[in-house]
């Protein structure tokens, strides 16, 4: 979707200019791992109109391939409008329309205009196997399947299991306003849908939310079948399971980092994708993790949804830090744009 940002902060109804910007889960992470040298493609639809050109426009400057991405005559593109704060994951009291906020003082209003957008129109029809499979990872989120039954086709499509697939990841995503006409059967849809990947993320807040489970250990109890399962506890950190070839799991938790946050939109699908660029590059799971959150870092430290992702040499670099710089790290504004040598760890006297 073309998202609108307010230009001040404010409520949506006292702001009357905005700065346009993209966003959308997947191609979030298509965006940013494509920024940080890993191949990527993005597939769906948007209307024939000057938002789609924009959102085509500005995905294939982050050096992803748009080619499969459908435009439809018919249909317009989705925008949103955001103020600044968290979206709501459904663990606050349900909002009465399809704004995400209830008022809370660090909750975001979130107000959608894509019923009946060029992408709410998506039928697994859409999915050339070439361009899908032929790929190392797919990527989808929960909030896709929320946009119509023809969106929820597609991903049950993706996510169901075959021979000779790639990699499904699955960002959980669950947002309490997108699934107010099937309330009650979202969470066995996304728990299904979780289900049939290899790799899943999920938020420990979202899977109290959704599934009325509580902490690492519960989730995984809940979601056994993905080979890895990655649980985000917020600022205090991620932990792992990954199943090992005698039907054990492997459990690893690294803590997340101290960032200056400019805005939270975001940070969950940069982590997915600094996850996702580490287990493509074969690193072990602590790395992935830590690359996960430093990639959470630059989007936290940025107004928008994308932020500019650090070389790999810096990233690299502090991915190799003892656990005592670690956690004296402290990342604010322009953080990314340093050099190794540049990056602010404050040691303890």
């Amino acid at each position: 979707m073309v998202t609108f940002l307010p230009a001040r902060p404010g409520r949506l109804a006292d702001v009357h200019s905005w700065d346009r910007g993209i966003g959308g889960a997947e191609s979030n992470v298509a965006c940013a791992l494509a920024a940080i040298g890993h191949p990527a493609r993005w597939i769906s639809r948007v209307g024939a109109d000057g938002f789609g050109d924009h959102l085509l426009e500005a995905i294939a400057a982050h050096g992803v391939d748009v080619g499969h991405v459908q435009r439809d005559p018919k249909r317009p593109t989705g925008i949103y409008f955001r103020t600044a704060g968290e979206r709501a994951t459904g663990a606050e009291p349900e909002p009465e329309t399809e704004a995400e906020a209830d008022g809370g003082q660090d909750l975001a209003e979130v107000v959608y205009y894509r019923a009946g957008s060029a992408a709410s129109a998506m039928t697994p029809a859409l999915l050339d196997e070439q361009a899908l499979w032929d790929a190392r990872v797919v990527h989808v989120t929960g909030i896709t399947a929320a946009l119509s039954d023809g969106c929820l086709d597609v991903l049950k499509t993706i996510t169901e299991r075959r021979p000779g697939r790639p990699l499904v990841s699955f960002d959980l995503n669950y947002r309490v306003g997108l699934w107010q006409d099937r309330a009650d059967a979202a969470p066995g849809i996304l728990l299904g849908l979780a289900r049939g990947c290899d790799l899943v993320f999920v938020g420990e807040d979202e899977a109290a939310a959704a599934w009325n489970v509580h902490g690492p250990a519960a989730v995984r109890t809940a979601l056994p079948e993905p080979g890895v399962l990655v649980v985000k506890q917020g600022g205090e950190g991620a932990t792992v399971y990954e199943r090992q070839p005698d039907g054990t799991d492997t459990v690893t938790f690294a803590p997340a980092l101290k960032v200056e946050v400019a805005a939270p939109v975001g940070a969950g699908d940069a982590f997915a994708a600094g996850f996702l660029s580490a287990t493509l590059r074969g690193l072990p799971v602590f790395d992935r993790i830590r690359h996960g959150h430093l990639m959470a870092a630059a989007s936290l430290t940025v107004p928008g949804d994308l932020g500019t992702p650090p070389a790999r040499e810096l990233t690299d670099h502090l991915v190799a830090l003892d656990a005592a710089a670690w956690e004296t790290l402290r990342l604010g504004p322009g953080w990314t744009e340093t050099g190794v040598e540049e990056v602010r760890v404050e040691v303890p006297s």
